[in-house]
């Protein structure tokens, strides 16, 4: 059986709920963070909307060395960019998810710091990770959206704000 094939089934399914979550954050409150420890509004959903292009970095490439690439944010200025950038970012996981092969899922890709091995795993492993780490920072970018009152769409059913009362 195909790992692909279910790989993109879940990639658009996530995409979905994404895209929605995502047309949610207003321009205006882009530097708002609810603590001094956490990312902006900004800052989160754009790494939200740059994961689905880590299914490019893990079959394209052997990992990820944070000393040698220091990490530079993709600049939005609005919604509308931020909403672009998603889509450019879904397009490029899928279309290099589309065109890699069972073998390539089975490699191994390692996340490093310079000398400092933070994480090893198959690059289909790592996959799994980067959609994890969607679904993980779209809950956070959904709690941000709460604690400024705008209405949250449901992700995996109807949310609180869906319901009739």
């Amino acid at each position: 059986m195909s790992t692909i094939t279910p790989l993109l089934k879940e990639l658009e399914q996530e995409a979905q709920t994404t895209r929605k979550m995502l047309e949610r954050v207003p321009t205006a409150y882009f530097s708002w963070q609810p603590h001094k420890k956490s990312m902006t509004v900004k800052q989160l959903a754009t790494h939200i909307a740059e994961l689905p292009s880590w299914v490019t970095m893990a079959v394209t490439t052997d990992g990820l060395d944070f000393a040698a690439n220091p990490y530079q944010q993709e600049e939005v200025g609005n919604t509308a960019d931020l909403l672009s950038y998603f889509e450019r970012s879904l397009e490029d996981g899928r279309t290099h998810l589309e065109k890699t092969n069972e073998d390539i899922l089975a490699e191994t890709w390692t996340l490093r710091n310079g000398g400092v091995v933070l994480h090893e795993a198959t690059k289909g492993e790592i996959i799994r990770m980067a959609y994890c780490q969607i679904v993980h920072h779209r809950a956070q970018l959904g709690v941000f959206l709460r604690l400024l009152d705008i209405p949250i769409p449901g992700s995996y059913g109807p949310s609180a704000d869906e319901h009739e009362n």
